[in-house]
């Protein structure tokens, strides 16, 4: 409510919001946007390539001590506990570096290349690297979810945009294993199946300026961000 009488009153006032504000569906997202069914104004999602020479899989033999202590490092650097960051790995690679998933999600910390690429992770086969991506995405999770760990550990496995949109772990089997398991083994119990996220539903209205030098009004720019990600 207070956010429709926030853009009512932004409309009135501003020749700026001259433009019509409304709802648009972007990335399977629901995003207030002054982009309202102008076709010229459209955005245009390009496809990155994301190519993985596993080649580059590490020859190099790393103990689990080793291997450890780069969690530890890394985890001390971004604010992360390490006993967390260490369960994620037991469960999806249990601390194997060179793993692949069916879903092609690759090394100790099991990043799909997408994610990789975002996070600028060049060798997911690299352990440093694959574990400082993954402790970093962690990082920006439980941020995203105010600290709420099952939260960020089921973004970690469904993806974040699931989780913010419910509000709440997804009924999805595979992903509510995954919070258990993780849970059980971090915390000694498992979690409220009713915990839900404070999650604002209503973000504040900001402008972008977009890279084809479109102005954007809308509460979700992180949705364009990842959509429009050259």
């Amino acid at each position: 409510m207070l956010l429709i009488c926030f853009i009512l009153i932004l409309l009135f006032f501003s020749s700026a919001w001259a433009e019509k504000i409304c709802l648009r569906q972007i990335d399977g997202e629901m995003v207030y946007t002054n982009l309202c069914g102008k076709e010229s104004k459209k955005l245009s999602t390009k496809k990155i390539s994301f190519e993985i020479d596993f080649s580059k899989k590490e020859a190099v033999k790393y103990s689990k001590n080793e291997l450890e202590k780069i969690v530890e490092e890394k985890s001390n650097l971004y604010g992360v506990d390490s006993k967390l960051i260490k369960e994620i790995i037991k469960e999806e690679s249990n601390w194997n570096i060179n793993a692949v998933s069916p879903k092609g999600a690759m090394g100790i910390m099991q990043l799909m290349p997408s994610t990789a690429l975002l996070l600028g992770v060049k060798n997911p086969f690299d352990p440093v690297e694959n574990i400082n991506g993954g402790i970093r995405y962690m990082k920006y999770l439980l941020d995203k979810f105010n600290g709420n760990i099952n939260l960020a550990l089921a973004a970690y496995n469904a993806g974040p945009n699931l989780v913010e949109s419910l509000g709440r772990i997804p009924n999805i089997q595979e992903t509510l294993n995954y919070v258990k398991r993780i849970s059980l083994r971090y915390n000694g119990f498992l979690p409220a199946q009713s915990e839900t996220a404070k999650i604002r539903k209503s973000l504040p209205i900001k402008v972008i300026i977009l890279s084809d030098g479109t102005v954007l009004y809308t509460n979700r720019e992180d949705v364009y961000t990842w959509s429009t990600k050259q």
